[in-house]
């Protein structure tokens, strides 16, 4: 991996949940999740205390709250359509506010939303206590395949530089007096999509030629490794394992 690439979900601090090696926040992560999903729907009060469980993490992680809620936006499409499901769904009707709803509808509402947002809420967690560039040397200490973790980190990498080349093209057009409108002018952006597409390839190619220049022989080189210890990997499981008790209460209780 090269130098770190800052992105502006990741908030800078130096909390322990910044301090924990990329490894262990991606197993907790994922494992809460993971627990998250197996809880039995009808459980509501784990959903609540799961929330807890993530309030906590994100004061230790010293996240304010309106970081985290303005980055949950994200989540909006999935909640129009977890709001259409009472109105689509067959089964069972029940009255609410004067409007016929779909029991089951209801339930996959409410379902799709309290684990929907304890997952995104979880990722922006990951994303905003752990820097990208740690991010990879975790999925590679994971041992997740060498060609993912390429592939993901020159998405990274080279996201930023695709995004400043549609901005030059966007300038160049406005510029020129061009200004989109209606279905009239979706010509001149379908052949601005072409022209993105075409000079990405070709510095695709530019790139693969100057890495196989410089000796890339399939594996990028690790410059740094994060390494945890016995003691690190128990503070990260203290979030999936509050989770997997909360689950298995609901699941008994």
């Amino acid at each position: 991996m090269g130098a770190g690439h800052a992105h502006r979900l990741y908030r800078h601090g130096h909390s322990p949940v910044h301090a924990l090696p990329p490894q262990c926040k991606l197993a907790a992560v994922f494992c809460f999740v993971l627990v998250v999903v197996s809880t039995p729907r009808s459980a509501v009060w784990a959903f609540g205390l799961y929330a807890v469980l993530l309030a906590t993490v994100a004061a230790v992680a010293r996240v304010p709250a309106g970081f985290l809620l303005r980055r949950l936006l994200i989540e909006v499409p999935f909640v129009a359509f977890a709001v259409l499901m009472p109105f689509v769904a067959e089964g069972p009707r029940t009255e609410v506010l004067g409007l016929s709803l779909s029991v089951h509808g209801l339930w996959g509402a409410w379902n799709i939303l309290a684990k929907g947002t304890l997952g995104v809420a979880a990722s922006v967690l990951l994303a905003s206590t752990t820097e990208l560039r740690e991010l990879l040397l975790g999925l590679q200490r994971l041992r997740l395949p060498a060609l993912l973790v390429q592939i993901a980190s020159f998405m990274i990498r080279y996201g930023d530089v695709i995004t400043d080349e549609m901005r030059r093209m966007r300038v160049a057009r406005a510029s020129r007096g061009f200004e989109a409108r209606g279905p009239r002018h979706w010509g001149v952006l379908a052949k601005s999509a072409g022209a993105l597409f075409i000079r990405s390839y070709e510095r695709g190619e530019r790139v693969h030629l100057a890495m196989v220049s410089r000796g890339y022989a399939g594996s990028m080189p690790v410059i740094d490794d994060v390494t945890a210890s016995r003691a690190q990997w128990s503070y990260a499981a203290v979030l999936p394992a509050a989770a997997l008790l909360v689950c298995l209460m609901g699941w008994f209780l």
